[in-house]
Formats: C-alpha cells, sequence, structure tokens
C-alpha cells in the first residue's frame, strides 16, 4: 500500500517519481470507463480508504466512480461494492458481505453471545 497524496494509506494508489518520472494514479478510477478523470486531490474525499481499513475482505471487489456536479466544481464521489464469492452487491461496503459474514464461525459465536 501507498501513501496517497491525502495521507492515507490506498492498496489502489501509485505513484513513482524515482529518476525523473512523475506518476502519480488511482487504479481503482482508471478501470471504471464511465468515471472522469481522477486526480491527486481526489484523495481527500476518498472513502476507500476508509473501506479497506473497515473491511478487508478478500471477496470483495470495490468500483470507484468519480461524477463532476455543479458545473464540474464539485467531485463526488460513489463507491460500489460486490462478494466474488456470492456474486451479490454489498449494500454497506464497510460492514462487508452478509452471506460472508453468515459463514464466519468466530462471527457468528460473537452474535451467539450477544444474544
Amino acid at each position: 500500500m501507498m501513501r496517497t497524496p491525502a495521507g492515507q494509506e490506498c492498496p489502489h494508489y501509485y505513484e513513482d517519481f524515482a529518476r525523473g518520472r512523475s506518476v502519480q494514479e488511482c487504479r481503482l478510477a482508471q478501470a471504471n470507463p464511465e468515471s472522469a478523470p481522477w486526480r491527486p486531490k481526489d484523495c481527500a474525499r476518498c472513502p476507500v480508504p476508509e473501506i479497506v481499513r473497515a473491511n478487508a475482505s478478500p471477496d470483495m471487489q470495490l468500483r470507484l466512480t468519480i461524477k463532476p456536479v455543479l458545473l464540474g466544481f464539485v467531485r463526488q464521489m460513489q463507491v460500489e461494492a460486490w462478494c466474488e464469492r456470492h456474486d451479490v452487491p454489498i449494500e454497506n461496503p464497510y460492514v462487508g458481505c452478509p452471506l460472508c459474514a453468515e459463514e464466519n464461525p468466530a462471527l457468528r459465536l460473537f452474535k451467539d453471545a450477544l444474544d
């Protein structure tokens, strides 16, 4: 993981300034053709680093869409999450897939202890 211009660690951010190079990119935004071009200041408002920190499920795939709003002065970040294991959309990416949570024996024990 690399540290973004906003100071957070993100697995989808890449930069290379070695030997005269000047490369900064968000590979998650680049992978989405419907997204507006990424800018380094977009990292300050991006929820992806927080989502990855809250839920590091290897089966969760994220899709970032950057949309200009208000004549392009404001940029809105939309994140969609998908569970590859169960092939379902994830409603809250901070929590993760509810079907994966039901299969996890540790979470089941925790849920039983709360009841």
